[in-house]
């Protein structure tokens, strides 16, 4: 049985963002989940800047965990990319896993 994800610091998104190529409806789209820790991770390495081991620091996790985040994270967005498939990013993806508001306030996504 695999071990349990630990949580992870992310920043709170307000449910579902849904992203997808502009003429073609949704519901021919082929979807791709980007969760949220994965967002999180580039978020904080190609958007803010930081190294991974800052990056690993703030959400509470490992360097190497850092690095695998960001690789299938930016997996999944350059293949949405390249064929025009829905990107959905859902907060459940941390929130679900006993996530409470004070584990929320001990970290710092600002």
């Amino acid at each position: 049985m695999p071990r349990h994800k630990k949580r992870r610091c992310c920043r709170y998104l307000g449910g579902k963002k849904v992203f997808k190529p502009i003429a073609i409806p949704a519901v021919e789209l082929e979807t791709v989940e980007v969760e949220l820790d994965e967002f999180e991770a580039i978020r904080l390495c190609d958007l803010d800047g930081r190294n991974q081991i800052e990056a690993g620091g703030t959400m509470g996790i490992s360097r190497g965990t850092v690095q695998r985040l960001l690789r299938s994270g930016r997996a999944k967005i350059a293949d949405a990319l390249l064929h025009n498939k829905m990107i959905m990013i859902n907060d459940h993806s941390i929130k679900g896993r006993g996530e409470t508001d004070e584990f929320r306030k001990n970290c710092n996504t600002d």
